[in-house]
């Protein structure tokens, strides 16, 4: 049996898109803060995380400290640290600091808006600033609503395969990555097919946005095609299943599948050439052994 598969992308526009929604949090002692309460990035896309603040008795020579947080309570993690001093036009982050986070605005200004750079799905989550005045006597404010910050990306077939043998059946599986979680859909070569869906083993953040179709009683001289779509876009795979040539073979063994893959993008065409699998019902060095 012979396995090509054609990738192709349909849609290469990325559109970053930003919410328009604010929401003022004020606190008992003068503090307040201005955040969005939802943010939208494009996977790989630099996104910036508005946030203001004003106190009544805010100084300008006052040394500031800003942060930034992922999620709330004992169990945040803090991505984001910066100290501003006195007559300072620019927050100096921590040493250690990943570079891929940056404050956008400048704390003398009341602005401690963040930037993310190449955002990842892994990114999306609730963020909260703080602002500190540090000093003899240190008062700091905390936004308490946050700004949910969700990521999305455009279908991306990771994995197109077959499965099974003559005995028992095959089948094919396609896996899927994206969010919003792309809808999967089976093409046969004149009308839709009913495909299912397979839970993949949860691991990790990622496997959020991982998704697996099956299509039972794939048949050999067939072409079959996996359509992943999402509002950012559309992928397609397109598995042509070749019938198993009768080949001689050393000591009796069945004939050798042969599986070439072929991936495009666009009017691009990638050649995955001399992938060539024995795959042996009674294994290869048995049969030769035999």
């Amino acid at each position: 049996m012979s396995l090509i598969m054609n990738v192709r992308r349909v849609g290469s526009t990325l559109i970053l898109l930003f919410s328009v929604t604010g929401a003022l949090v004020a606190g008992d002692d003068g503090w307040y803060t201005k955040v969005q309460a939802e943010v939208r990035a494009v996977e790989g896309y630099p996104v910036v995380l508005p946030c203001t603040f004003s106190h009544t008795q805010h100084h300008q020579h006052s040394t500031l400290q800003v942060l930034w947080r992922l999620g709330h309570g004992h169990g945040a993690a803090v991505l984001y640290r910066c100290l501003s001093g006195p007559g300072a036009s620019v927050c100096e982050p921590d040493p250690q600091q990943d570079r891929r986070y940056r404050l956008e605005g400048n704390p003398r200004e009341h602005d401690l808006s963040l930037r993310i750079n190449a955002a990842a799905l892994q990114d999306s989550g609730r963020y909260y600033c703080r602002v500190e005045v540090q000093g003899r006597d240190r008062v700091g404010f905390e936004d308490k609503m946050g700004t949910r910050l969700r990521v999305e990306a455009p279908p991306r077939i990771l994995a197109l395969s077959v499965e099974g043998d003559e005995g028992s059946g095959y089948r094919a599986l396609c896996r899927v990555r994206g969010s919003p979680l792309p809808d999967v859909q089976w093409l046969g070569p004149d009308d839709p097919l009913d495909g299912s869906s397979v839970v993949p083993p949860a691991q990790g953040l990622e496997d959020h946005f991982l998704s697996v179709s099956q299509l039972r009683e794939v048949e050999p001289g067939r072409r079959y095609t996996c359509s992943a779509s999402n509002p950012l876009g559309k992928e397609q795979a397109a598995l042509y299943v070749l019938p198993p040539q009768r080949l001689l073979s050393v000591g009796g063994a069945p004939p050798p599948l042969l599986f070439l893959l072929s991936l495009s993008a666009g009017a691009k065409l990638l050649l995955l050439v001399g992938v060539v699998v024995w795959m042996l019902k009674g294994g290869a060095q048995r049969g030769v052994g035999g």
